[in-house]
């Protein structure tokens, strides 16, 4: 009887340099062309949630494959950019097949640790993925990854408390204060939870005043232009006139249990909440939760595009397994499987047709989104753009700098890090 996936801790699967990377068949392959050996795949998900539905869905493709192997391991997301640098640089313990954010993947296909995946059965149908999400899977006009989940940002809301303060889902930042005071005035409930901890939060507030943290076609840093001062005053007037609460960590726990539990009325967040929202106490009746999009700053709507990719180690002993695996992970009727059963926005326009989707009131809330979102920039330095944005955002909220400050510590950082970089 075969035995199903086995979940393993992250620091076992590094000591399992040998098989992390093929398996009992090198090649993925038997004397009949049969697929066999191990894939060992790191993934990044919510644990709790959506990791149980891709697990679900990689023990599949084992009853599809019988005689592959998948290594299912659970990576924490915070960790596993720098845990797959380590492994692909030292050249053990390295999955097959990671689950990569989209920013990680011109990153890590720059530093030659990702297989080009042109020409091989990963990209199967590749012309059914919507343009957008395929933007993020190249890197000098080769394509390093599959695109898995596409993603964008809205403002979710408690129906309950926003119709006892007799108030609508605010449009922009203008109504969002009025609504937080009525809010507060109303149920003694603070208007916003604000991540103050995690700078990917502060993207909509960048791009509704009209910037950005750069434009890559002109290689100029743009974060510490005036519309990014703007930002960075619009967030903390948030909090300072009392819209918001907000916190320096433990941001996603701090932001997620007071929504649920209905300590604030509204947060920011993506459709990868949307099932652990729906644990919560205050939405035991799913239609007590309600999604919009990010209030608009002085300039416009904005809201990032996100997702995640699905990326094949260079230097992965069973290639022809790990191609197959991402395919069927990639497939329409995975991604139907994700979008009905955790709200997951599908990157093959064909999924949508599919009734989970066409039955989701998350896919078809954001879908409009994702398809304005604001592309973010796809170099290999796109990842390392966060963490001096992140240092700032943190400070300007909890009142250690100014938004003058902290536009100007951030583009000073972006130039040492982008070389040449106006």
């Amino acid at each position: 009887m075969r035995r199903g996936i086995t979940a393993t801790a992250l620091v076992a699967a590094l000591a399992l340099a040998a098989t992390a990377c093929g398996g009992d068949k090198s090649d993925g392959g038997s004397s009949s062309g049969e697929l066999s050996g191990t894939v060992t795949w790191w993934d990044t998900s919510s644990v709790g949630s959506e990791d149980k539905v891709f697990k679900k869905l990689a023990e599949g493709f084992e009853k599809k494959h019988p005689k592959v192997d998948v290594k299912y391991v659970s990576v924490p997301f915070g960790d596993a950019q720098n845990n797959f640098k380590n492994a692909a640089q030292s050249g053990k313990a390295a999955p097959d097949v990671i689950r990569s954010e989209v920013a990680w993947t011109p990153d890590f296909a720059s530093l030659g640790y990702l297989a080009p995946l042109d020409g091989t059965p990963a990209l199967k149908n590749q012309d059914d993925f919507l343009p957008q999400a395929v933007a993020s899977t190249k890197y000098e006009d080769k394509t390093y990854a599959v695109p898995q989940v596409i993603d964008s940002m809205g403002i979710f809301y408690n129906k309950k408390l926003l119709q006892e303060a007799g108030v609508e889902p605010p449009t922009n930042l203008d109504e969002l204060k009025s609504s937080a005071k009525a809010i507060k005035d109303k149920t003694g409930k603070t208007g916003l939870y604000l991540r103050g901890d995690d700078p990917y939060f502060f993207l909509s507030f960048l791009y509704g005043e009209g910037g950005d943290l750069v434009d890559a076609k002109t290689k100029t840093v743009t974060v510490d232009k005036p519309e990014g001062v703007k930002a960075f005053k619009a967030v903390k007037t948030l909090v300072d006139d009392g819209t918001a609460k907000t916190d320096a960590s433990d941001g996603w726990e701090n932001m997620m249990q007071a929504f649920k539990n209905g300590d604030v009325a509204m947060m920011i967040n993506g459709p990868w909440a949307v099932a652990d929202t729906l644990t919560g106490k205050e939405f035991t009746d799913k239609d007590n939760l309600g999604i919009a999009t990010v209030p608009a700053g002085s300039a416009a709507h904005g809201a990032p595009q996100g997702g995640h990719n699905l990326a094949v180690y260079a230097g992965s002993k069973n290639l022809a397994a790990s191609y197959a695996f991402v395919e069927y992970m990639t497939s329409v009727e995975a991604q139907a499987t994700a979008a009905g059963e955790l709200g997951l926005l599908p990157t093959r326009t064909s999924a949508y047709a599919k009734k989970e989707a066409v039955n989701s009131e998350i896919v078809g809330f954001f879908k409009p989104v994702v398809e304005t979102a604001v592309e973010r920039p796809w170099i290999p330095e796109g990842g390392s753009l966060f963490a001096p944005l992140g240092v700032e955002y943190t400070k300007v909220l909890t009142d250690q700098t100014t938004p003058e400050k902290a536009a100007k510590a951030v583009g000073d950082e972006y130039r040492k890090l982008l070389k040449d970089w106006k």
